[in-house]
């Protein structure tokens, strides 16, 4: 049972990885540990900064929708 528990974290943990769901948690830790002193944004906040960064970068691609 251990090993099954230990085999979907690993899973959990690579989805999230190759999704780059983990990305705001990765966000999270550097304001925390980087600037104490910021405020942290929501998660919604977050992804909106980052869809907007990601427009104005050309080197991102094209976003069609």
């Amino acid at each position: 049972m251990r090993s099954l528990r230990r085999a979907l974290r690993g899973v959990r943990w690579y989805v999230r990885e190759l999704t780059d769901e983990s990305a705001y948690d990765r966000y999270v830790a550097h304001v925390r540990k980087d600037h104490p002193q910021a405020l942290v944004p929501t998660r919604r906040a977050f992804e909106r900064m980052r869809t907007d960064r990601q427009e104005e970068d050309p080197r991102q691609g094209f976003r069609c929708c």
